[in-house]
């Protein structure tokens, strides 16, 4: 339930300007970000933060970590999974962020290509995965489309940040571990992925197939990135406007090799997660190398903290 009193159905807002879901106001979030799924691999990440300086749990699960690292504020904001818990995030903390946001996501992912188990996938670009559920119907109604799954065009990253997230991980984890790509943003973990035998009818043999068709630098599938990087590609409010307000990136830890049916080990997804955290903040503090132009210190949780 939430904590406190929204001022509007619209533009839901506490009376201390604090969002509806993730509950973070002006201030505590910074406009350096990385956003992950798990809550405990943000608290894995923030161990390599210089220090820590704001943490806030929302009653609908969202855990922000704010922070210093070299010096400029960042933040880790663990948003669960899914499309809806991307746009939550994305749009409120837009609302409450002055300044450019440069958000990379760091999260997991199941590999269509050569990467393997704890293998890194930088995305250049994303796409969507979306069940067509009128295809389901009895009678079928395929008025949408024909196919059982509805395949959206590919969205770009920002090129400088991506290129700023490759490097930093290739020099940390080696250029050989470091894949790249477009991946697959599912509405689902199982039947718009491809997963077969879950119990219902999903018609997804050839889903995977079809994909590698449609998509020929297909890498990885996933739940997120297209959202996120949807988002980024319309923030100014005005289609084609630029420079937008948002840029965004996304680097996945194989966790599933789909090709060769394994899945990686505890051992090696905490490892995956502890060598690259501080590449992926260089990755940021490199592409905002100063606080010029950003969310300003008055009020902030980091205002006492800058040199």
């Amino acid at each position: 339930m939430p904590n406190e009193q929204m001022s509007s159905a619209n533009k839901p807002l506490s009376a201390e300007g604090r969002t509806y879901h993730v509950e973070t106001r002006h201030g505590e979030v910074a406009n350096r970000i990385v956003t992950v799924g798990d809550p405990q691999r943000a608290r894995t990440m923030a161990k390599f933060m210089d220090k820590v300086l704001f943490e806030h749990t929302s009653h609908r699960g969202f855990l922000t970590i704010t922070g210093l690292y070299k010096g400029l504020p960042l933040s880790i904001v663990a948003i669960g999974m899914g499309l809806s818990m991307m746009d939550f995030f994305v749009r409120e903390t837009r609302m409450v962020v002055e300044g450019p946001l440069s958000i990379v996501r760091f999260g997991s992912c199941g590999s269509i290509c050569d990467a393997q188990t704890g293998d890194v996938i930088v995305a250049k670009s994303a796409f969507g995965i979306s069940r067509n559920f009128d295809y389901f119907n009895d009678p079928r109604d395929t008025h949408v489309s024909q196919d059982p799954y509805i395949l959206w065009k590919p969205v770009a990253s920002d090129d400088t940040l991506t290129k700023h997230v490759a490097q930093a991980i290739a020099k940390s984890i080696g250029e050989e571990h470091v894949f790249e790509g477009s991946v697959g943003n599912a509405d689902s973990f199982y039947g718009s992925q491809g997963r077969l035998g879950t119990d219902f009818c999903d018609d997804n043999e050839q889903l995977l197939e079809t994909i590698h068709k449609r998509y020929l630098d297909a890498a990885a599938l996933e739940m997120e990135s297209h959202m996120l990087f949807h988002l980024a590609q319309v923030s100014t409010g005005n289609k084609g406007d630029l420079p937008r307000s948002i840029k965004a990136a996304c680097a996945l830890v194989v966790f599933a090799d789909r090709t060769g049916n394994s899945f990686i080990t505890p051992e090696k997804s905490k490892e995956a997660i502890e060598v690259n955290a501080k590449a992926l903040f260089d990755a940021l503090v490199a592409d905002l190398p100063s606080q010029d132009g950003l969310h300003p210190a008055a009020g902030s949780v980091w205002e006492n903290e800058l040199a």
